[in-house]
Protein backbone atom coordinates (compact mmCIF):
# COMPACT_ATOMS: atom_id res chain seq x y z
CA UNK A 1 0.00 0.00 0.00
CA UNK A 2 1.64 3.20 -0.98
CA UNK A 3 0.48 6.86 0.23
CA UNK A 4 0.92 9.68 -2.06
CA UNK A 5 0.15 13.34 -0.07
CA UNK A 6 -1.24 15.88 -2.65
CA UNK A 7 1.37 19.34 -2.73
CA UNK A 8 -1.76 21.71 -2.98
CA UNK A 9 -4.49 20.34 -0.60
CA UNK A 10 -2.61 17.81 1.20
CA UNK A 11 -5.14 15.17 0.79
CA UNK A 12 -4.06 11.78 1.45
CA UNK A 13 -4.20 9.52 -1.68
CA UNK A 14 -4.12 5.90 -1.14
CA UNK A 15 -2.96 3.21 -3.41
CA UNK A 16 -3.21 -0.71 -2.08
CA UNK A 17 -1.96 -2.22 -5.05
CA UNK A 18 2.00 -2.52 -5.55
CA UNK A 19 2.21 -0.90 -8.72
CA UNK A 20 4.93 1.86 -9.72
CA UNK A 21 2.61 5.06 -11.45
CA UNK A 22 3.85 8.13 -13.48
CA UNK A 23 0.58 10.05 -12.85
CA UNK A 24 -2.25 10.35 -9.98
CA UNK A 25 -5.08 12.44 -9.69
CA UNK A 26 -6.30 13.99 -6.48
CA UNK A 27 -9.35 12.55 -5.36
CA UNK A 28 -10.10 16.21 -3.93
CA UNK A 29 -8.97 18.61 -5.47
CA UNK A 30 -8.22 16.91 -8.68
CA UNK A 31 -4.56 17.84 -9.83
CA UNK A 32 -2.88 16.26 -12.12
CA UNK A 33 0.18 15.23 -10.03
CA UNK A 34 3.76 13.92 -10.75
CA UNK A 35 4.17 11.90 -7.85
CA UNK A 36 7.93 11.57 -8.19
CA UNK A 37 8.62 15.43 -8.70
CA UNK A 38 5.64 16.44 -6.55
CA UNK A 39 4.89 19.20 -9.51
CA UNK A 40 0.78 19.85 -9.98
CA UNK A 41 0.22 19.37 -13.56
CA UNK A 42 -2.94 21.04 -14.20
CA UNK A 43 -6.02 20.91 -13.26
CA UNK A 44 -8.72 17.89 -14.53
CA UNK A 45 -12.17 17.74 -14.29
CA UNK A 46 -13.53 15.87 -11.72
CA UNK A 47 -15.96 12.45 -13.01
CA UNK A 48 -19.33 13.07 -11.54
CA UNK A 49 -22.46 12.21 -14.04
CA UNK A 50 -23.65 8.60 -13.91
CA UNK A 51 -19.79 7.61 -12.28
CA UNK A 52 -21.03 4.26 -9.71
CA UNK A 53 -17.87 2.94 -9.11
CA UNK A 54 -14.49 4.37 -6.91
CA UNK A 55 -11.16 4.69 -7.07
CA UNK A 56 -10.32 1.31 -4.22
CA UNK A 57 -13.54 -0.49 -5.36
CA UNK A 58 -13.46 -3.94 -5.21
CA UNK A 59 -15.44 -6.54 -7.21
CA UNK A 60 -15.23 -10.02 -9.32
CA UNK A 61 -15.46 -10.79 -12.74
CA UNK A 62 -15.44 -14.09 -14.10
CA UNK A 63 -14.17 -15.19 -10.51
CA UNK A 64 -11.82 -12.66 -10.48
CA UNK A 65 -10.96 -10.05 -8.16
CA UNK A 66 -10.85 -6.75 -9.64
CA UNK A 67 -9.94 -3.50 -8.07
CA UNK A 68 -10.91 0.06 -9.12
CA UNK A 69 -7.45 2.36 -10.18
CA UNK A 70 -8.87 5.39 -12.21
CA UNK A 71 -11.60 6.54 -13.80
CA UNK A 72 -11.90 8.48 -17.05
CA UNK A 73 -14.96 9.71 -18.78
CA UNK A 74 -14.21 10.27 -22.32
CA UNK A 75 -16.10 12.54 -24.96
CA UNK A 76 -17.12 12.24 -28.80
CA UNK A 77 -18.40 15.20 -30.03
CA UNK A 78 -20.15 17.49 -27.45
CA UNK A 79 -22.97 15.61 -26.27
CA UNK A 80 -21.84 11.46 -26.02
CA UNK A 81 -20.07 10.33 -23.14
CA UNK A 82 -19.02 7.24 -21.86
CA UNK A 83 -16.99 6.26 -18.51
CA UNK A 84 -14.29 3.65 -18.46
CA UNK A 85 -12.78 2.37 -15.55
CA UNK A 86 -9.11 1.14 -14.93
CA UNK A 87 -8.83 -2.22 -13.26
CA UNK A 88 -6.20 -4.32 -12.03
CA UNK A 89 -6.28 -7.94 -10.29
CA UNK A 90 -4.02 -8.66 -7.51
CA UNK A 91 -1.69 -10.42 -10.17
CA UNK A 92 -1.35 -6.85 -11.34
CA UNK A 93 -3.21 -7.72 -14.42
CA UNK A 94 -4.88 -5.22 -16.13
CA UNK A 95 -8.42 -4.99 -17.30
CA UNK A 96 -11.22 -2.68 -18.09
CA UNK A 97 -15.03 -1.57 -17.67
CA UNK A 98 -16.85 0.83 -20.14
CA UNK A 99 -20.08 2.29 -19.58
CA UNK A 100 -22.05 3.95 -21.96
CA UNK A 101 -26.13 4.65 -21.72
CA UNK A 102 -25.86 2.27 -18.91
CA UNK A 103 -25.07 -0.47 -21.20
CA UNK A 104 -21.76 -1.98 -19.62
CA UNK A 105 -18.71 -4.20 -21.71
CA UNK A 106 -15.74 -5.92 -19.91
CA UNK A 107 -12.34 -5.38 -21.78
CA UNK A 108 -8.72 -7.09 -21.57
CA UNK A 109 -5.74 -6.02 -23.14
CA UNK A 110 -4.80 -8.68 -26.12
CA UNK A 111 -1.75 -9.03 -28.72
CA UNK A 112 -2.51 -6.98 -31.73
CA UNK A 113 -3.53 -9.39 -34.46
CA UNK A 114 -1.21 -9.36 -37.90
CA UNK A 115 -4.04 -9.06 -40.28
CA UNK A 116 -4.94 -5.24 -41.42
CA UNK A 117 -8.17 -3.88 -40.10
CA UNK A 118 -10.23 -3.03 -42.89
CA UNK A 119 -14.29 -3.49 -43.05
CA UNK A 120 -13.66 -7.10 -40.59
CA UNK A 121 -10.92 -8.58 -38.67
CA UNK A 122 -10.43 -11.97 -37.21
CA UNK A 123 -9.53 -12.87 -33.57
CA UNK A 124 -9.57 -16.22 -31.94
CA UNK A 125 -11.27 -18.02 -35.05
CA UNK A 126 -13.58 -15.40 -34.98
CA UNK A 127 -14.75 -12.74 -37.19
CA UNK A 128 -15.92 -8.90 -36.48
CA UNK A 129 -17.46 -6.46 -38.47
CA UNK A 130 -16.33 -3.05 -38.43
CA UNK A 131 -18.67 -1.00 -36.34
CA UNK A 132 -17.03 2.57 -36.37
CA UNK A 133 -14.53 4.52 -35.96
CA UNK A 134 -14.80 6.87 -32.76
CA UNK A 135 -12.49 10.26 -31.90
CA UNK A 136 -12.38 10.94 -28.58
CA UNK A 137 -10.57 12.76 -25.78
CA UNK A 138 -10.87 12.94 -22.27
CA UNK A 139 -13.63 15.45 -20.15
CA UNK A 140 -12.64 14.34 -16.45
CA UNK A 141 -10.48 11.61 -14.61
CA UNK A 142 -9.46 10.47 -11.17
CA UNK A 143 -7.41 7.70 -10.13
CA UNK A 144 -3.82 6.19 -10.43
CA UNK A 145 -2.32 6.05 -13.86
CA UNK A 146 0.81 3.80 -14.43
CA UNK A 147 1.33 5.70 -17.72
CA UNK A 148 1.41 9.23 -18.10
CA UNK A 149 -2.15 9.86 -18.89
CA UNK A 150 -2.72 11.57 -22.65
CA UNK A 151 -5.25 14.32 -23.27
CA UNK A 152 -4.06 14.20 -26.54
CA UNK A 153 -7.16 13.30 -29.06
CA UNK A 154 -7.69 9.46 -29.45
CA UNK A 155 -8.91 7.31 -32.01
CA UNK A 156 -11.15 4.36 -31.09
CA UNK A 157 -11.49 1.50 -34.09
CA UNK A 158 -14.62 -0.92 -32.80
CA UNK A 159 -14.97 -4.39 -34.43
CA UNK A 160 -18.35 -6.27 -33.26
CA UNK A 161 -19.37 -10.32 -33.20
CA UNK A 162 -22.71 -10.51 -30.91
CA UNK A 163 -21.64 -10.19 -27.51
CA UNK A 164 -17.97 -9.52 -27.92
CA UNK A 165 -16.16 -6.89 -30.11
CA UNK A 166 -12.29 -5.77 -30.34
CA UNK A 167 -11.43 -2.22 -30.07
CA UNK A 168 -7.94 -0.70 -31.24
CA UNK A 169 -7.16 2.17 -29.59
CA UNK A 170 -4.65 4.85 -30.96
CA UNK A 171 -3.22 7.70 -29.27
CA UNK A 172 -0.58 9.65 -31.11
CA UNK A 173 1.63 6.44 -32.24
CA UNK A 174 0.50 4.56 -29.56
CA UNK A 175 -1.77 1.48 -30.18
CA UNK A 176 -3.29 -1.04 -27.56
CA UNK A 177 -5.55 -3.56 -28.61
CA UNK A 178 -8.60 -4.89 -26.53
CA UNK A 179 -10.97 -7.71 -26.45
CA UNK A 180 -14.31 -7.29 -24.59
CA UNK A 181 -17.71 -9.33 -23.94
CA UNK A 182 -21.09 -7.81 -22.89
CA UNK A 183 -21.56 -8.10 -18.79
CA UNK A 184 -25.04 -7.34 -17.11
CA UNK A 185 -25.62 -4.85 -15.57
CA UNK A 186 -26.74 -7.16 -12.63
CA UNK A 187 -23.42 -8.74 -12.57
CA UNK A 188 -22.07 -5.45 -12.00
CA UNK A 189 -24.64 -4.87 -9.29
CA UNK A 190 -23.99 -7.75 -7.66
CA UNK A 191 -20.70 -7.62 -7.25
CA UNK A 192 -19.13 -4.12 -6.97
CA UNK A 193 -22.68 -3.26 -4.89
CA UNK A 194 -22.98 0.68 -5.96
CA UNK A 195 -25.31 2.69 -4.72
CA UNK A 196 -26.88 3.01 -7.82
CA UNK A 197 -26.74 2.22 -11.62
CA UNK A 198 -27.83 4.31 -14.48
CA UNK A 199 -30.94 2.96 -16.81
CA UNK A 200 -30.88 1.59 -19.82
CA UNK A 201 -30.99 3.92 -23.31
CA UNK A 202 -30.88 2.25 -26.47
CA UNK A 203 -29.29 -0.98 -27.34
CA UNK A 204 -25.40 -1.76 -26.68
CA UNK A 205 -22.90 -2.20 -28.73
CA UNK A 206 -22.52 -5.47 -27.50
CA UNK A 207 -25.91 -5.92 -26.05
CA UNK A 208 -27.27 -9.65 -26.46
CA UNK A 209 -30.88 -10.27 -27.38
CA UNK A 210 -33.32 -11.14 -24.62
CA UNK A 211 -33.59 -14.55 -25.92
CA UNK A 212 -30.81 -16.82 -26.27
CA UNK A 213 -32.74 -18.44 -29.50
CA UNK A 214 -30.28 -21.47 -29.97
CA UNK A 215 -31.37 -22.03 -26.44
CA UNK A 216 -35.14 -21.65 -27.24
CA UNK A 217 -34.73 -24.35 -29.99
CA UNK A 218 -33.09 -26.61 -28.29
CA UNK A 219 -35.71 -26.57 -25.73
CA UNK A 220 -38.30 -26.60 -27.77
CA UNK A 221 -37.10 -29.41 -30.20
CA UNK A 222 -36.94 -31.48 -27.09
CA UNK A 223 -40.35 -30.91 -25.86
CA UNK A 224 -41.66 -31.54 -29.59
CA UNK A 225 -39.70 -34.33 -29.48
CA UNK A 226 -41.00 -35.77 -26.19
CA UNK A 227 -45.04 -34.52 -27.27
CA UNK A 228 -44.14 -37.13 -30.92
CA UNK A 229 -43.31 -40.10 -28.85
CA UNK A 230 -46.18 -39.29 -26.19
CA UNK A 231 -48.51 -38.98 -28.66
CA UNK A 232 -47.12 -41.85 -31.10
CA UNK A 233 -47.57 -44.01 -28.21
CA UNK A 234 -51.00 -42.82 -27.28
CA UNK A 235 -52.18 -43.09 -30.93
CA UNK A 236 -50.57 -47.31 -31.43
CA UNK A 237 -52.07 -48.12 -28.07
CA UNK A 238 -55.67 -46.96 -28.77
CA UNK A 239 -58.44 -48.15 -31.11
CA UNK A 240 -61.89 -46.16 -31.89
CA UNK A 241 -64.53 -48.22 -30.59
CA UNK A 242 -68.40 -47.68 -29.59
CA UNK A 243 -68.34 -47.77 -25.46
CA UNK A 244 -72.45 -46.79 -25.16
CA UNK A 245 -75.41 -47.24 -27.14
CA UNK A 246 -79.08 -46.86 -26.48
CA UNK A 247 -82.78 -45.73 -27.99
CA UNK A 248 -84.68 -43.77 -25.45
CA UNK A 249 -88.22 -42.69 -25.39
CA UNK A 250 -89.20 -38.43 -24.94
CA UNK A 251 -92.08 -39.99 -22.47
CA UNK A 252 -89.06 -42.02 -20.35
CA UNK A 253 -86.86 -38.74 -19.36
CA UNK A 254 -89.86 -36.10 -18.71
CA UNK A 255 -89.68 -34.74 -15.43
CA UNK A 256 -86.89 -36.73 -14.50
CA UNK A 257 -83.13 -37.49 -15.10
CA UNK A 258 -82.80 -41.00 -17.05
CA UNK A 259 -78.89 -42.21 -15.61
CA UNK A 260 -77.98 -44.99 -17.85
CA UNK A 261 -75.75 -47.97 -17.70
CA UNK A 262 -71.90 -47.69 -16.96
CA UNK A 263 -69.15 -47.50 -19.27
CA UNK A 264 -65.38 -47.78 -19.05
CA UNK A 265 -62.96 -45.72 -21.04
CA UNK A 266 -59.24 -47.60 -20.88
CA UNK A 267 -55.89 -45.77 -22.16
CA UNK A 268 -54.79 -41.73 -22.25
CA UNK A 269 -56.90 -39.16 -22.13
CA UNK A 270 -58.74 -38.35 -25.35
CA UNK A 271 -62.31 -37.20 -26.74
CA UNK A 272 -65.22 -38.67 -25.96
CA UNK A 273 -67.47 -38.73 -29.53
CA UNK A 274 -71.37 -38.81 -28.98
CA UNK A 275 -73.65 -39.01 -31.77
CA UNK A 276 -77.30 -38.36 -31.43
CA UNK A 277 -80.18 -39.01 -33.95
CA UNK A 278 -84.31 -37.58 -33.63
CA UNK A 279 -86.71 -38.39 -36.18
CA UNK A 280 -87.59 -34.74 -36.44
CA UNK A 281 -89.69 -33.25 -39.24
CA UNK A 282 -90.07 -29.43 -39.49
CA UNK A 283 -89.70 -29.54 -35.27
CA UNK A 284 -86.87 -29.63 -33.28
CA UNK A 285 -85.90 -31.88 -29.88
CA UNK A 286 -83.43 -31.02 -27.26
CA UNK A 287 -81.33 -33.43 -25.40
CA UNK A 288 -79.51 -32.21 -22.21
CA UNK A 289 -76.66 -34.88 -21.48
CA UNK A 290 -74.51 -34.83 -18.59
CA UNK A 291 -71.17 -37.41 -18.27
CA UNK A 292 -70.55 -37.91 -15.29
CA UNK A 293 -66.68 -40.11 -13.75
CA UNK A 294 -68.47 -42.06 -11.11
CA UNK A 295 -64.81 -42.06 -9.29
CA UNK A 296 -64.61 -38.22 -8.92
CA UNK A 297 -67.90 -37.09 -9.10
CA UNK A 298 -66.64 -34.54 -11.78
CA UNK A 299 -69.42 -33.77 -14.42
CA UNK A 300 -68.96 -32.06 -18.18
CA UNK A 301 -72.56 -31.05 -18.93
CA UNK A 302 -73.82 -29.80 -22.66
CA UNK A 303 -76.82 -29.09 -24.16
CA UNK A 304 -77.81 -30.07 -27.72
CA UNK A 305 -80.70 -28.71 -30.15
CA UNK A 306 -81.76 -31.42 -32.94
CA UNK A 307 -83.67 -29.33 -35.59
CA UNK A 308 -84.48 -29.94 -38.64
CA UNK A 309 -87.07 -27.71 -41.04
CA UNK A 310 -88.00 -27.74 -44.93
CA UNK A 311 -90.24 -26.76 -47.35
CA UNK A 312 -92.18 -24.90 -50.26
CA UNK A 313 -91.69 -21.19 -51.27
CA UNK A 314 -91.67 -19.17 -54.40
CA UNK A 315 -91.16 -22.27 -56.42
CA UNK A 316 -88.44 -23.62 -54.88
CA UNK A 317 -87.52 -25.98 -51.67
CA UNK A 318 -85.82 -25.61 -49.25
CA UNK A 319 -84.53 -27.16 -45.87
CA UNK A 320 -81.92 -26.22 -42.92
CA UNK A 321 -80.79 -28.43 -39.85
CA UNK A 322 -80.32 -32.13 -39.59
CA UNK A 323 -81.83 -35.17 -38.30
CA UNK A 324 -78.29 -35.89 -36.29
CA UNK A 325 -75.91 -34.12 -33.84
CA UNK A 326 -72.18 -34.81 -33.22
CA UNK A 327 -70.41 -33.34 -30.82
CA UNK A 328 -66.98 -34.44 -28.67
CA UNK A 329 -66.61 -34.24 -25.14
CA UNK A 330 -62.51 -33.04 -25.42
CA UNK A 331 -59.98 -34.36 -23.10
CA UNK A 332 -61.74 -37.06 -21.59
CA UNK A 333 -59.38 -39.06 -18.59
CA UNK A 334 -59.73 -42.71 -18.27
CA UNK A 335 -61.67 -44.21 -15.96
CA UNK A 336 -65.65 -45.70 -15.34
CA UNK A 337 -68.70 -43.15 -16.48
CA UNK A 338 -72.43 -42.71 -17.01
CA UNK A 339 -74.53 -40.63 -18.49
CA UNK A 340 -77.57 -38.44 -16.97
CA UNK A 341 -80.02 -37.50 -19.65
CA UNK A 342 -82.96 -35.25 -20.08
CA UNK A 343 -84.80 -34.40 -23.07
CA UNK A 344 -87.69 -33.12 -24.68
CA UNK A 345 -89.53 -31.85 -27.79
CA UNK A 346 -92.21 -29.94 -29.83
CA UNK A 347 -95.12 -30.77 -28.68
CA UNK A 348 -93.49 -32.65 -26.06
CA UNK A 349 -92.26 -30.01 -23.57
CA UNK A 350 -92.45 -30.09 -19.89
CA UNK A 351 -95.88 -28.40 -18.39
CA UNK A 352 -95.72 -25.43 -17.47
CA UNK A 353 -97.47 -24.58 -13.77
CA UNK A 354 -98.47 -26.21 -10.93
CA UNK A 355 -98.86 -30.00 -11.28
CA UNK A 356 -101.05 -32.24 -9.18
CA UNK A 357 -101.72 -35.84 -9.76
CA UNK A 358 -104.56 -37.81 -8.96
CA UNK A 359 -103.80 -40.67 -5.96
CA UNK A 360 -104.12 -43.36 -8.41
CA UNK A 361 -102.03 -41.89 -10.41
CA UNK A 362 -104.40 -41.54 -13.84
CA UNK A 363 -105.16 -37.80 -14.21
CA UNK A 364 -102.79 -35.07 -13.61
CA UNK A 365 -104.38 -31.49 -13.06
CA UNK A 366 -101.82 -28.45 -14.42
CA UNK A 367 -102.87 -24.86 -13.53
CA UNK A 368 -101.99 -21.75 -15.82
CA UNK A 369 -101.90 -18.42 -15.19
CA UNK A 370 -105.36 -17.51 -16.59
CA UNK A 371 -107.36 -19.43 -14.17
CA UNK A 372 -107.71 -21.95 -16.19
CA UNK A 373 -106.57 -25.86 -15.11
CA UNK A 374 -106.30 -28.04 -17.65
CA UNK A 375 -107.02 -32.16 -16.61
CA UNK A 376 -105.63 -34.83 -18.66
CA UNK A 377 -105.95 -38.50 -18.79
CA UNK A 378 -102.34 -40.05 -18.26
CA UNK A 379 -103.76 -43.57 -19.94
CA UNK A 380 -104.44 -41.97 -23.18
CA UNK A 381 -103.11 -38.22 -23.05
CA UNK A 382 -106.86 -36.53 -23.98
CA UNK A 383 -106.67 -33.34 -22.15
CA UNK A 384 -109.98 -31.59 -20.88
CA UNK A 385 -109.63 -27.70 -19.68
CA UNK A 386 -111.56 -26.13 -16.88
CA UNK A 387 -112.32 -22.74 -15.68
CA UNK A 388 -111.27 -22.49 -11.77
CA UNK A 389 -114.42 -20.07 -10.75
CA UNK A 390 -117.25 -22.15 -11.77
CA UNK A 391 -115.33 -25.71 -11.86
CA UNK A 392 -117.33 -26.66 -8.10
CA UNK A 393 -120.70 -25.84 -9.93
CA UNK A 394 -120.62 -26.88 -13.10
CA UNK A 395 -118.53 -30.40 -12.42
CA UNK A 396 -118.21 -30.99 -8.79
CA UNK A 397 -116.92 -35.06 -10.08
CA UNK A 398 -113.61 -33.19 -11.20
CA UNK A 399 -113.73 -30.65 -8.58
CA UNK A 400 -113.79 -33.42 -6.24
CA UNK A 401 -110.85 -35.31 -7.95
CA UNK A 402 -109.04 -32.01 -7.99
CA UNK A 403 -108.92 -31.76 -4.33
CA UNK A 404 -108.21 -34.98 -3.72
CA UNK A 405 -105.60 -34.51 -6.05
CA UNK A 406 -104.00 -31.39 -3.85
CA UNK A 407 -104.68 -33.51 -0.13
CA UNK A 408 -102.41 -35.99 -1.99
CA UNK A 409 -99.53 -33.66 -3.08
CA UNK A 410 -99.43 -32.41 0.45
CA UNK A 411 -99.11 -35.83 1.56
CA UNK A 412 -97.03 -36.99 -1.14
CA UNK A 413 -95.02 -33.99 -2.48
CA UNK A 414 -92.39 -35.88 -4.90
CA UNK A 415 -94.78 -38.23 -6.55
CA UNK A 416 -94.64 -37.36 -10.33
CA UNK A 417 -96.52 -39.70 -13.20
CA UNK A 418 -95.37 -39.99 -16.80
CA UNK A 419 -97.67 -38.37 -19.90
CA UNK A 420 -97.71 -40.81 -22.05
CA UNK A 421 -96.30 -39.38 -25.92
CA UNK A 422 -98.72 -40.82 -28.61
CA UNK A 423 -96.27 -39.13 -30.97
CA UNK A 424 -95.47 -42.07 -33.63
CA UNK A 425 -93.33 -40.62 -35.80
CA UNK A 426 -90.45 -39.29 -33.64
CA UNK A 427 -91.09 -40.63 -30.31
CA UNK A 428 -87.72 -41.92 -29.58
CA UNK A 429 -83.92 -40.35 -29.71
CA UNK A 430 -81.07 -42.68 -30.09
CA UNK A 431 -77.72 -41.80 -28.26
CA UNK A 432 -74.33 -43.11 -29.67
CA UNK A 433 -70.84 -42.93 -27.77
CA UNK A 434 -67.58 -43.61 -28.87
CA UNK A 435 -63.63 -43.70 -27.45
CA UNK A 436 -62.04 -41.61 -29.69
CA UNK A 437 -58.07 -42.32 -30.83
CA UNK A 438 -55.57 -38.99 -28.88
CA UNK A 439 -56.17 -36.19 -30.86
CA UNK A 440 -54.12 -34.98 -33.29
CA UNK A 441 -55.45 -31.61 -33.60
CA UNK A 442 -53.96 -30.36 -29.77
CA UNK A 443 -50.25 -32.07 -31.18
CA UNK A 444 -50.15 -29.98 -34.22
CA UNK A 445 -51.44 -26.56 -32.30
CA UNK A 446 -48.67 -26.69 -30.04
CA UNK A 447 -45.97 -27.77 -32.76
CA UNK A 448 -47.92 -24.66 -34.78
CA UNK A 449 -47.17 -22.66 -31.35
CA UNK A 450 -43.65 -23.17 -31.18
CA UNK A 451 -42.66 -22.85 -34.73
CA UNK A 452 -44.49 -19.55 -34.91
CA UNK A 453 -42.25 -18.79 -31.63
CA UNK A 454 -39.16 -19.20 -33.24
CA UNK A 455 -39.83 -17.14 -36.50
CA UNK A 456 -40.90 -14.16 -34.61
CA UNK A 457 -37.60 -14.26 -32.44
CA UNK A 458 -35.93 -14.62 -35.60
CA UNK A 459 -38.14 -11.71 -36.73
CA UNK A 460 -37.37 -9.94 -33.50
CA UNK A 461 -34.15 -10.37 -33.38
CA UNK A 462 -33.52 -8.95 -37.19
CA UNK A 463 -35.24 -5.66 -35.73
CA UNK A 464 -32.85 -5.79 -32.34
CA UNK A 465 -29.39 -5.88 -34.69
CA UNK A 466 -30.99 -3.25 -36.59
CA UNK A 467 -31.71 -1.17 -34.16
CA UNK A 468 -28.36 -1.95 -32.81
CA UNK A 469 -26.29 -1.03 -36.29
CA UNK A 470 -28.29 1.73 -36.84
CA UNK A 471 -25.78 4.08 -35.44
CA UNK A 472 -22.94 2.18 -37.77
CA UNK A 473 -21.74 3.86 -41.13
CA UNK A 474 -21.26 -0.11 -41.46
CA UNK A 475 -24.50 -1.69 -40.58
CA UNK A 476 -24.78 -4.68 -42.68
CA UNK A 477 -28.41 -3.97 -43.04
CA UNK A 478 -27.19 -1.09 -45.02
CA UNK A 479 -27.49 -2.01 -48.95
CA UNK A 480 -24.10 -0.57 -50.25
CA UNK A 481 -21.66 -1.41 -46.95
CA UNK A 482 -19.04 -3.40 -47.73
Amino acid sequence: MKTYICPSCKTENILTIDIEIEHYICKSCSNLINPETGTILKSVKKPTENVVLEVGQKGKIDGIQYQVIAIVVRKYGTSVFWREYYLKDKDKNDAFLSESSGHWVFLQPKEMPKKDFKFHTEFNGKKYRWYESTPNNIDAATGFFEDKIKFSLAYYKEFVNGTEMVSIEQVGAEKTFLWGKHIPKSEIKRQFKPNYMPNYSGIGIVQPYYINIKQLINVLAIVALLMSLLQLYNTVSRTNYEVFSDKIRFDSVRNKELISKSFDLNGASAPLNVKLHSNVDNSWANVELSLVNEKTNEIEYTSQDIEQYHGYESGESWSEGDKNKEFNFCGVAPGKYHFAINAQKQGFEQPSGETFYSPDGTKSFIYDDLGFVDVTTLATGEKMSYNLSNLQTNDSIIYSELEKAKEFKLKNPNFSATLPDTDRQNPTFEIQAFWRPVSFWNYFIIIGIMIVLVLLNYWGKYLFDKEKWKNSNYSPFNEYTN
